[in-house]
């Protein structure tokens, strides 16, 4: 089984920063994908940033230039950095790890999420 936790959501002013993190744990072989989608109210999840074990990335049109995705495989853990946010940006923030558990099987967990609140 594997877990999936996330961090660092909250409430900022249009223009401001915050840092996502998400930490796997649990009987993990590998991770080769680890991504960050997001769901507004009303709306379907989109993929926002994902990143390969082997440093590829790849970003949604809305935030490139602005967000950053980044890894640390040693810890099973992914990073989102967020510049300049907008109003827009405001939904509910979720991890998700493409793994190979220990016993060879494939499987997809997603975290909790975390509520991102861009306002004035």
């Amino acid at each position: 089984q594997v877990q999936l936790v996330e961090s660092g959501g909250g409430l900022v002013q249009p223009g401001g920063s915050l840092r996502l993190s998400c930490a796997a744990s649990g009987s993990i072989f590998s991770i080769n994908f680890m991504g960050w989608y997001r769901q507004a109210p009303g709306n379907q999840r989109e993929l926002v940033a994902a990143a390969t074990s082997g440093g590829s990335t790849n970003y949604a049109d809305s935030v490139k230039g602005r967000f950053t995705i980044s890894r640390d495989n040693a810890k099973n853990t992914v990073y989102l950095q967020m510049n300049s946010l907008k109003p827009e940006d405001t939904a509910v923030y979720y991890c998700k790890a493409d793994t190979i558990l220990n016993n060879g099987a494939h499987r997809n967990y997603w975290g909790q999420g975390t509520q991102v609140t861009v306002s004035s």
